[in-house]
């Protein structure tokens, strides 16, 4: 592991636990956590940074093994980083995210939540999320589930959250770190390359619902 890596993952988890806190203690939305947390990634950036050169020199003796970053970078730069994020990437997620926003407001998504949950049933549309989530991705998927909002026992819920996790792996499109990804990872990491590991992934999907079902029964009869 190269030089702030150890820092980075601790930072990771503190802005899970932010987000958290945020929401639960403060009743602030949680993407105000996941902006602290980013911030806490940027002071650390520049503290990597600007320590670099002085401790390679101290420990490769001028070598100048550059931590986490190219050959051109001076050490760890986060914002030249997040620069490299594409922008079609980006808007679509948005587009995904307003054209749901879009079909809620005119009713669509009442409508195919009552052909989903009511007509088809909740533990079979609970299965077919997960492998729409591959397909579409499972942020937008997840957030029309959301918009739906189903009247669900406590397992129907936890059942589509790990749906929509699982199985939005099962494809390189169909989550939002395989997007970026492959945004960030030119020829390295690819669709076809992901996709010899889809049968593995597919058993694991199955797998998780089944012991989900099986751990978990009694929470299927306990309303939310």
């Amino acid at each position: 592991m190269r030089r702030g890596a150890k820092r980075i993952i601790i930072l990771f988890a503190c802005t899970i636990m932010t987000a958290i806190c945020f929401h639960n203690f403060l009743h602030l939305p949680p993407f105000l956590g996941m902006m602290t947390g980013l911030a806490y990634l940027q002071f650390l950036s520049y503290y990597l940074k600007k320590t670099s050169g002085r401790d390679e020199s101290l420990a490769f003796g001028g070598a100048g093994d550059i931590a986490m970053g190219d050959a051109s970078e001076s050490g760890y730069d986060f914002f030249r980083r997040l620069a490299r994020a594409e922008w079609d990437t980006l808007l679509f997620f948005y587009g995904v995210v307003l054209c749901v926003g879009g079909l809620g407001f005119v009713s669509y998504m009442s409508l195919a939540s009552n052909l989903m949950y009511v007509d088809i049933g909740p533990t079979f549309a609970n299965v077919m999320v997960g492998i729409l989530s591959a397909i579409v991705d499972n942020i937008p998927v997840m957030f029309a589930v959301l918009n739906m909002n189903p009247d669900m026992s406590l397992g129907q819920w936890l059942l589509v959250t790990l749906t929509a996790g699982v199985g939005g792996s099962m494809l390189s499109i169909g989550s939002a770190a395989g997007v970026a990804l492959m945004g960030q990872a030119h020829g390295k990491y690819t669709f076809f390359g992901h996709l010899k590991w889809a049968p593995a992934i597919a058993v694991g999907y199955a797998a998780s619902i089944v012991v989900h079902m099986w751990i978990n029964a009694g929470t299927f009869s306990v309303p939310v």
